[in-house]
């Protein structure tokens, strides 16, 4: 495989199209049953409709994250939006049966409407330390006194199979800065010499958007910073099986990069490139940053998926496309997943852990617009969901599992009308994918009606399907480069 700085001194476009079989037709959602994860709104100072840009909009659920680990799948997700950031409170579903029940709550301490100091939180992720038997949830603790200030990361842990959580531990403080986007994964591998130690990464905007990295090896209880040189926002992490730790990011210039540290977070090689964006943006004023979604299988491969358009004519609109490592040094050609025209956004990415190579097994849920060319009026928002059985050489046919959703029934932000920044995939070893995703319906009574989902029983993975290889090129007519990231809270 050609390294990415050989990838990019090839000039034009050079496109490999590889037809394995017909397009398949998009699938019913008709069919598709739901589970619902969600739970609870916390209402803020101001809980009308109309007043949703001073207190909570109330019926708002976003930005799901989903862990799976032994016979357990835990779901966070934010409760409660402000039009200007954050949320009133993070809501967790456990599930002891691989999917099959559900239990949920409210985690305790977070907020002021839920007993704990900050006005605000944002941005759940969730992880499992199998050594230390601990289940976290890492959230972003906002303040809202003269504007919406990322002050801290918070740690919340529960030692009973995510049951029961108790108050958060604090990750990392702002100390005069502002931080973003925080994400939690743990080293559950074995033979890895940091087997146990968990990480945290955050951006702290008032820095230029320097991504950090916290590190504990005591199950969550206390924490070390490290810095890095690289800048950028929507780092997610991932471990590989000798321990070394991966983490693809957005960089500030719209490409996505990756870090790594081969010492347990200690210390931080450079960055490298991964791909240049090639953005559409999206229609209707729907905020839906290009954020990657990362994954890693049991042989170390990692595997990235974000959305790009440079696979539509005139970049017309975005698909998901993805690229992987063996090492996350080096990065392979940029290959298409989905390809049945409209407009693919806020990729969640999952892989069986037990997997890998040329039969690793992928699961993808994202956001779709059928037309990609919409208007906020007109947008129709669908959840769409893929899979492929043989390391992602191939897809399934494209299942539309929610929808279609009007723009105006989602919660609204400064960045415009959101159903989250992130959409999660866990994949049960050797079983199905569990998928997480917010969706709305027409609000009622000046009260939003949005909740989170997964679909009961879980997902299929099969292969099949029309992939496409590319080899990187240049920014071409159309297509445009995002510039650095706003803080997106």
């Amino acid at each position: 495989m050609p390294s990415p700085a050989r990838r990019r001194g090839i000039g034009g476009l050079l496109t490999l199209v590889l037809l394995l079989s017909p397009l398949p037709a998009l699938a019913s959602s008709e069919a598709v049953p739901l589970t619902e994860l969600g739970t609870g709104t916390q209402a803020g100072p101001d809980t009308s409709h109309a007043g949703a840009q001073a207190g909570t909009q109330v019926g708002t659920q976003a930005g799901p994250d989903t862990f799976q680990a032994g016979t357990t799948i835990v779901a966070a997700q934010q409760i409660g939006r402000f039009f200007d950031g954050g949320a009133s409170g993070i809501a967790y579903a456990t599930s002891a049966d691989n999917g099959a029940t559900w239990t949920r709550g409210v985690l305790p301490g977070l907020t002021t409407s839920g007993g704990g100091t900050y006005g605000r939180v944002s941005d759940p992720s969730v992880a499992y330390d199998a050594r230390h038997g601990v289940w976290l949830i890492s959230s972003l603790a906002l303040t809202d006194q003269d504007g919406v200030t990322g002050a801290a990361v918070l740690t919340s842990r529960s030692a009973d199979g995510g049951l029961t959580w108790g108050d958060p531990v604090t990750t990392a403080v702002a100390g005069g800065g502002d931080l973003d986007k925080s994400w939690v994964v743990c080293d559950n591998g074995v033979r890895s010499p940091y087997y146990g130690r968990c990480y945290a990464v955050y951006d702290d905007v008032a820095a230029g958007n320097a991504i950090k990295v916290a590190r504990s090896s005591d199950g969550g209880l206390t924490w070390a910073e490290t810095g890095t040189s690289a800048t950028g926002l929507g780092g997610q992490p991932v471990v590989r099986p000798n321990g070394a730790l991966v983490v693809p990011y957005l960089s500030d210039e719209g490409r996505i990069r990756s870090l790594r540290s081969r010492d347990g977070g200690e210390s931080w090689g450079r960055s490298v490139l991964v791909a240049t964006v090639q953005r559409h943006r999206v229609a209707g004023g729907l905020r839906a940053a290009p954020l990657p979604s990362a994954e890693v299988d049991a042989a170390g491969t990692v595997y990235v998926a974000w959305s790009d358009c440079r696979f539509q004519f005139g970049c017309g609109g975005n698909d998901i496309v993805m690229s992987t490592s063996a090492t996350g040094a080096e990065w392979s050609h940029i290959l298409r997943v989905t390809d049945d025209g409209g407009d693919h956004f806020i990729p969640g990415l999952g892989v069986d852990p037990a997997g890998a190579g040329e039969t690793a097994r992928l699961a993808l849920a994202y956001y779709r617009y059928p037309s990609a060319a919409c208007t906020a009026a007109t947008c129709r928002l669908t959840v769409g969901y893929t899979s492929s059985a043989n390391g992602g050489a191939s897809w399934s046919a494209p299942v539309e599992l929610h929808g279609p959703m009007e723009l105006g029934w989602l919660a609204d932000s400064a960045h415009g009308r959101m159903a989250g920044d992130y959409i999660s995939t866990s994949v049960v070893p050797g079983g199905s994918a569990h998928v997480a995703f917010t969706a709305a319906a027409a609000p009622a009574g000046g009260t939003f009606d949005m909740r989170t989902y997964t679909v009961t029983g879980g997902l299929p993975i099969i292969g099949g399907g029309r992939p496409t290889l590319a080899i990187e090129a240049p920014i071409a007519a159309g297509e445009e480069a995002p510039g650095p990231p706003a803080p997106a809270r």
